[in-house]
């Protein structure tokens, strides 16, 4: 997905304040060499890009006409499957922090990406790996066996661990090949952050062309084939450039800080906070080696403060650290948590504004499938292509945004981002509600047209409506607009509130609101169908969408956004926007 300008800066500033700053100050003999190995790192992420997307763009196209597995159930294994790569991160994150470094994460987790690609490449390749193909007169198929769905649920389970480190480490272990100290290497990173963006569109776009027009219209066999190809290359190109690259040890995650506090919370439990001049007997200190700026004390979250209350028990060490870290905790640590805790309701906001994208991920493949795709006379659009209009509207709306809107905003409100972050993330929210009202008017007339004037019938789905596919893309632009003020917004957010070491975990985080989003969007699926397949208005979510009634599903959706819409209002008053010691953050 694209960033803009702004948002691209904002996290290179961030990223290369902390990478690599501790192990540049005890190790001065690191070579950089910049740009001499991005060949082998822009390569790699090319290459790996085209491979991942190039095979999940159509994976759900995939399951319903390989696997001839019914729409719902197709739409929850891609759900549960896209969440559980998103929520891996998190722990990617960790072990890379803590254990292995970034190298050594990508290294594996690269390898275990092309096994995964491979392993589904294989269940194409192989008559044995998955069931036979329908007839086209007949109503019903065989459905793939036990031993089918087991070896293809195994590859994405590979995929998912090749994510976990991917993802979290590919743009972090790109900024960490510059010297963040000299001029010349932070004009580096600043290169690189365009680089890394510009190699994730193209690879989405030619997957959502190129492959997926291969894989819906030639071969399945060749489409899969080539994105596994295309990883075996990222891997490839990867580790030859392996005696080139900066690899910096693990600095340890600060996730054992965050358990710290909560475990020393809970034993001083029962001690009683001063009514008065609170940070008196509390433990102030900050590691002279900290990479985080000192965080003033704050009122929320007062019973974490009980962390850092100074017992006759505890000792304190002569360089003024805790003798025991896991019970006296620092007033710094304590509020590095309350970051944390102050953000989670807001992620919690972003985990219900993602249902609305995610629908445009899923069910909207199978409108376009039942709609006209034609162009010409002998060529159809496939139905995952039309998800390039998301992007392109996002990524068109972003330099819209960066070059007239801000500027005009900040005449104004005086504000150099033109809007605070919350405000960004609250206009996307909104911005989602109308989405999915559109998204159910459109349907509302797909449908209508497909009972009145059919132009074919698709087997195993129903009639072929007469509307033209185009009609669905006001709500494909509205989609990318509103991602481009929420995503944009979050991922800015994650990055300015949270402390300067938990910056992979702020990564993290938006990677796993993206997940919670597709594990609800599965839950509400699975709910939906089976609660309207005996209703009198017949299920919702039918295979043949034309006896179904998708426009409820979406108007239910539309619902859920309103409600977020008004508690994330509720949340974005009370929120407190992280503070220094010498600086605040404020409202940025």
């Amino acid at each position: 997905m694209g960033e803009s300008e702004t948002t691209m800066k904002t996290i290179e500033k961030e990223i290369f304040e902390i990478s690599g700053k501790d192990e540049v100050d005890d190790d001065p003999k690191i070579n950089y060499r910049g740009w001499k190995v991005m060949p082998y790192i822009i390569g790699n992420e090319i290459f790996e890009k085209l491979g991942a997307i190039g095979t999940l763009a159509n994976l759900l196209v995939y399951l319903t006409t390989v696997f001839n597995l019914d729409n719902v159930t197709a739409a929850n294994i891609i759900n549960i499957f896209s969440g559980s790569t998103n929520f891996s991160t998190l722990l990617g994150a960790f072990f890379s922090d803590t254990f292995f470094g970034r190298y050594n994460t990508l290294a594996v987790c690269s390898v275990f990406c092309f096994l995964g690609l491979f392993g589904i490449e294989l269940t194409a390749l192989i008559k044995n790996l998955h069931p036979p193909k329908c007839e086209k007169e007949s109503a019903t198929c065989k459905g793939p066996t036990t031993g089918q769905m087991f070896f293809l649920m195994s590859a994405f389970v590979i995929m998912i661990i090749g994510s976990a480190g991917v993802r979290p480490c590919s743009l972090a272990f790109g900024v960490d090949q510059f010297n963040p100290k000299t001029e010349s290497g932070k004009k580096g990173i600043n290169s690189f952050f365009n680089w890394y963006f510009f190699t994730l569109t193209f690879a989405q776009m030619v997957s959502l062309t190129g492959i997926v027009y291969i894989q819906s219209n030639v071969s399945w066999v060749i489409g899969l084939g080539i994105p596994a190809a295309l990883m075996f290359i990222a891997c490839v190109v990867f580790f030859v450039g392996t005696k080139l690259y900066v690899r910096l040890k693990p600095n340890g995650s600060p996730i054992k800080s965050i358990i710290q506090v909560l475990v020393v919370a809970v034993k001083k439990r029962r001690l009683k906070l001063p009514s008065q001049h609170p940070n008196i007997s509390l433990f102030d200190y900050v590691p002279p080696n900290s990479l985080n700026l000192k965080l003033s004390s704050t009122n929320q979250f007062r019973v974490l403060d009980k962390a850092a209350m100074i017992s006759p028990h505890d000792k304190i060490n002569p360089d003024g650290s805790p003798a025991n870290p896991w019970s006296l905790c620092s007033i710094q640590q304590v509020e590095e948590l309350k970051c944390l805790v102050r953000v989670l309701p807001i992620l919690f906001s972003g985990i219900l504004f993602f249902l609305s994208i995610t629908q445009q991920q899923t069910f909207l493949v199978f409108q376009a499938l039942q709609s006209d795709r034609r162009v010409g006379s002998n060529f159809n659009i496939p139905g995952a292509s039309y998800i390039v209009i998301l992007m392109l509207s996002m990524t068109i709306w972003l330099a819209i945004y960066d070059r007239l809107l801000v500027p005009f905003l900040r005449r104004f409100t005086g504000k150099e981002a033109g809007i605070t972050l919350l405000q960004r993330v609250g206009v996307g929210i909104f911005l989602s509600i109308i989405n999915m009202l559109v998204s159910a008017v459109v349907e509302i007339q797909r449908r209508r047209l497909a009972l009145s004037n059919p132009i074919g019938i698709l087997p195993r789905k129903g009639a072929i409506s007469s509307m033209l596919a185009y009609w669905l893309v006001p709500q494909l632009i509205l989609a990318g607009v509103s991602e481009a003020f929420t995503v944009v917004g979050l991922t800015e957010f994650y990055y300015k509130q949270f402390p300067e070491n938990m910056k992979t975990i702020a990564a993290s985080l938006f990677f796993c609101g993206m997940a919670g989003s597709s594990y609800l969007s599965a839950f509400l699926v699975s709910v939906v169908h089976k609660t309207t397949s005996k209703s009198a208005t017949g299920n919702w979510l039918s295979e043949d969408l034309n006896k179904g009634r998708l426009e409820y599903f979406y108007f239910l959706i539309a619902a859920i956004e309103i409600f977020n819409f008004g508690y994330f209002l509720i949340c974005s008053k009370w929120f407190k926007y992280r503070e220094t010691s010498t600086s605040s953050i404020g409202n940025a």
